[in-house]
Order: structure tokens, then C-alpha cells, then sequence
């Protein structure tokens, strides 16, 4: 869900995947075992909520009145789903033939993404901006690998 301000809200997923990989009961919960990623390469990412902070977080212009605490929780959402796209954009440009141009460009998009992620969050309206930008190139690159497969 995005506010007013266009910040997510922290119900949900931070990767932005649709449907459950363990259960609750009163007492108990299961744990799927799952080191491959075959579970969550079956679920679709939920693009909508996310491609809406994108574009409101890329909207914002001079200085807004948002918190630091709103902008690091807008920037830990981007993080989470960029990574799940990262991992889906993977899995497509792997079954691209190696001398592609689309798996070449996803590997630059990978690249890129690795070291955008690997840096601390802050937050400042740049990095909320630097991680809807990196999550926009992700479904760039997902919607071009669908294209050619």
C-alpha cells in the first residue's frame, strides 16, 4: 500500500511476492526448506504497489517533509524488492544463449545492482531515488529477457 506521500506501507512482503512460503498455526510454524529458490521462482513478483513508490519516489522534487525514518523505510522497501527482482532477472538472462545482447545488458544491469545494494542505506531522497531507479532498470531488463524467451 502506498500513503500519501507515496511510502509503502510495512504490511506485506518487503520483496514484493505474492503468495505465503510458511504457515502459521496457534503454536507452531513451518518452515519451507528451499536453498535453490525454486519456491520463489514460481511467484510472481507484485509489481503494481512497487511500480507506484517507484514513480511517486522519482516525483519528488526539493525538499519534502518527510522523515529520515519515512525515507529509510521507502529505501528498505526498494532493497528488499530490487533484490527479489535481481534474483528473477538471473534466472531469465540464464536461459538466454550466452552470446546475447539482452543477457549481456542483464548482466550490466547485475552488476550495477550488486554494488547499489551492498551499499549502506541512508536516509536521504537521493538513495530512496537511487533505489527506485535501480528497481526500475530490473523490470526494464525482466520485461526485456520475457520478450526474447
Amino acid at each position: 500500500m502506498v500513503t500519501s506521500h507515496g511510502i509503502a506501507a510495512a504490511s506485506g512482503a518487503a520483496t514484493g511476492r505474492t503468495g505465503r512460503l510458511t504457515s502459521r498455526s496457534a503454536s507452531t510454524h513451518t518452515v519451507l526448506y528451499d536453498p535453490d529458490g525454486l519456491i520463489e521462482a514460481e511467484l510472481p513478483l507484485d509489481r503494481e504497489p512497487y511500480e507506484s513508490l517507484v514513480k511517486a519516489v522519482l516525483a519528488w522534487a526539493g525538499e519534502d517533509t518527510l522523515t529520515t525514518r519515512d525515507l529509510e523505510q521507502s529505501a528498505l522497501q526498494l532493497t528488499g524488492h530490487a533484490r527479489a527482482a535481481a534474483a528473477d532477472v538471473r534466472r531469465r538472462a540464464d536461459q538466454l544463449p550466452k552470446d546475447s545482447g539482452s543477457r549481456a545488458l542483464a548482466d550490466v544491469v547485475l552488476r550495477e545492482a550488486e554494488g547499489q545494494l551492498s551499499a549502506t542505506i541512508e536516509g536521504t531522497v537521493r538513495c530512496v531515488q537511487n533505489r527506485a531507479r535501480l528497481v526500475r532498470a530490473l523490470y526494464e531488463r525482466l520485461d526485456a529477457a520475457a520478450s526474447v524467451l
